[in-house]
């Protein structure tokens, strides 16, 4: 890079982008954690400061890491709490994970790093078919990896605009 000024500030972009998606992505784990630790001890359910940073921690992992992180709270809940608390446990852990996850971060991503959900959508279909099941959990981190790569460079940067 000490020779082509032009790669090394394309190499800058690519590194600002790519901090702007785990800003919002440690964002909205954050937010999650928090969210289901109010939860669980409105609920009373045993160590809720534990799951709440596990919640954070696994919403990292695309599609599959909150429900993950859910399932020993609410194994908790089912054995310590009478049945209608462990179902709005249960009820509140979809709604706090679709809100955040379907919701706010499309949303917050969209805004920040420019990225359209209709390719979000055809971004699963695509890397579920390369790949199959785990390729629809990574699409997302690696279409936005692609948006950010092909809008640092200007000979691809027509092909960050189309997936805006």
């Amino acid at each position: 890079f000490r020779n082509n000024a032009k790669k090394l500030e394309h190499f800058n972009l690519f590194s600002f982008n790519i901090q702007k998606y785990f800003v919002v992505k440690t964002f909205t784990s954050f937010l999650t954690g928090f969210i289901v630790t109010i939860m669980l001890t409105f609920f009373n359910v045993d160590y809720p400061i534990l799951w709440g940073v596990i919640a954070m921690l696994f919403n990292f992992v695309p599609v599959v890491g909150s429900i993950i992180a859910s399932i020993p709270a609410i194994l908790l809940a089912l054995m310590n709490l009478d049945i209608f608390s462990a179902i709005w446990v249960i009820v509140l852990y979809m709604i706090i994970n679709i809100s955040i996850s379907n919701i706010l971060e499309p949303k917050l991503m969209g805004r920040e790093l420019g990225l359209s959900p209709l390719v979000i959508f055809f971004s699963l279909i695509f890397w579920g078919y390369i790949l199959g099941i785990v390729g629809m959990f990574l699409a997302v981190p690696i279409t936005m990896t692609l948006k950010i790569a092909f809008d640092s460079n200007t000979s691809t940067h027509w092909l960050g605009i189309l997936m805006s």
